[in-house]
C-alpha cells in the first residue's frame, strides 16, 4: 500500500478572467512592400492582415507580459499573491535561462509562484492552458497564469515574400481557477514531428560561434541576418486545413457537445483562409462567432488565441459564459485544442 498522501485539489478548473496588450506601433501593409515585391491586395487575399503591430525597445516580451497579466488578474478578481503558478508560453524570449516567468511572477507580486516558460510555438496557449488546469486538478497551485506572448517582429526576415507581412507582436494573459463544474474540456494535443522542418528557425543560435561567416544568411546590402522564421507555406496551408480541423472535430467529441452547441470559434490566428476553410469543414452554423483578429494583429503565434479572445469579449462579440473551441497550431508541428467557457 502507498503511503503517500493522494492530491486534493479542485474538482474542475475554469479561465476566471482575460487580459491582452498590443504594441503601439501599428504597421500597414504598406511598410512591408518596402522590402518585398508584393502588394496589399495580394496579402489581404493570401492571409487576410491589413495591419500588426510591432514592439518598441521597452515593450520588451516581460513588459508586455505585465501588462496582459495586470489585466487578466483584474478581470478575475483575485490578488497577484493568490497566483500561485505561471506559464508562459513563447518562442522569441532570447534567454535561454532564466525562464522570463520567474521575473514576471516576482514583478506581479505573488508569492513565489512556480513559474516556467514552454515552447510550443504556436499551440502554446492551448499546451499552457492544459498544464493550467492539471496543476488546479492535483492541488499544486489554485490560481494559475497562462501567458502567451511573442515579439515575432525580433524574427521576421524583412526580405523574405513568403513570411514578412505575417508576423506581429503582442502578449495575452488568462487566469485559470477552481470551479465545481467543468469549463475546460478534455485537451485533444499531440505532435508530427516529422513535418518539423515546415516551420523552422533559419539559423541555429550556436551557428554564431562557427565565426564562418559563409555559413550565415546575408540580407542584400551583405550583413549578416539574424535568425528568422521560416516555413514552407504551401505544405503548412495544407497541414493546417485537412488535418487540424479533424482535431478540432475530436475536441467537439472529446467535450461531449456539437457545432450547434458552440457561441464561438477562436482559432489560433494563422491565416484567414485557413479560418474560413476550417469554419466551412466543420460546419459550424451562422450562429457561431469566429475570431478574425489576424485582420489588425497578425500571426502572434502563441499569443494569438488569448488576445482574439481578450478582443471578442472587450468588443461584445462574445459574451462571458459563452462556449468556445479553441485550437492552437504550429511549428514542431505541433496542436492543442479544447472547449472552454469564456470568462
Amino acid at each position: 500500500m502507498s503511503k503517500i498522501k493522494p492530491s486534493k485539489g479542485a474538482p474542475y478548473a475554469r479561465i476566471l478572467g482575460v487580459g491582452g496588450y498590443r504594441p503601439v506601433r501599428v504597421v500597414p501593409n504598406e511598410v512591408i512592400l518596402e522590402t518585398i515585391d508584393s502588394s496589399d491586395e495580394w496579402i489581404r487575399s493570401r492571409s487576410g492582415i491589413e495591419t500588426r503591430h510591432w514592439a518598441s525597445d521597452e515593450e520588451t516580451v516581460a513588459a508586455m507580459s505585465l501588462e496582459a497579466s495586470g489585466k487578466a488578474i483584474a478581470d478575475a478578481g483575485i490578488a497577484a499573491e493568490q497566483i500561485g503558478g505561471v506559464v508562459v508560453a513563447t518562442v522569441s524570449h532570447f534567454k535561454q535561462t532564466p525562464a522570463v516567468a520567474t521575473e514576471i511572477a516576482d514583478k506581479l507580486g505573488t508569492a513565489k509562484a512556480a513559474a516556467f516558460d514552454i515552447s510550443a510555438g504556436c499551440a502554446g496557449f492551448g499546451y499552457g492552458l492544459t498544464l493550467a488546469k492539471g496543476m488546479i486538478v492535483d492541488g499544486s497551485a489554485e490560481y494559475v497564469l497562462v501567458i502567451g506572448v511573442e515579439r515575432l517582429s525580433d524574427l521576421t526576415d524583412l526580405e523574405d515574400r513568403a513570411t514578412a507581412f505575417l508576423f506581429g507582436d503582442g502578449a495575452g494573459a488568462v487566469v485559470v481557477g477552481p470551479s465545481d463544474e467543468p469549463h475546460i474540456g478534455p485537451t485533444v494535443w499531440g505532435s508530427e514531428g516529422d513535418k518539423s522542418e515546415t516551420i523552422k528557425q533559419t539559423v541555429p543560435w550556436n551557428e554564431f560561434r562557427v565565426g564562418d561567416v559563409s555559413k550565415l544568411p546575408l540580407d542584400s546590402k551583405g550583413n549578416i541576418k539574424f535568425p528568422a522564421i521560416t516555413q514552407e507555406g504551401q505544405a503548412v496551408f495544407r497541414w493546417a486545413v485537412f488535418e487540424m480541423a479533424k482535431v478540432a472535430q475530436q475536441a467537439l467529441d472529446a467535450a461531449g457537445i456539437t457545432p450547434d452547441d458552440l457561441d464561438v470559434f477562436i482559432p489560433h490566428q494563422a491565416n484567414e483562409r485557413i479560418i474560413d476553410s476550417m469554419v466551412k469543414t466543420l460546419k459550424l452554423p451562422e450562429h457561431v462567432t469566429v475570431a478574425r483578429d489576424v485582420r489588425t494583429t497578425g500571426n502572434t503565434s502563441a499569443a494569438s488565441i488569448p488576445l482574439a479572445m481578450e478582443r471578442l469579449l472587450a468588443t461584445g462579440e462574445a459574451k462571458s459564459g459563452d462556449t468556445a473551441l479553441v485550437i492552437g497550431f504550429g511549428a514542431g508541428l505541433v496542436y492543442a485544442a479544447t472547449v472552454v467557457t469564456l470568462p
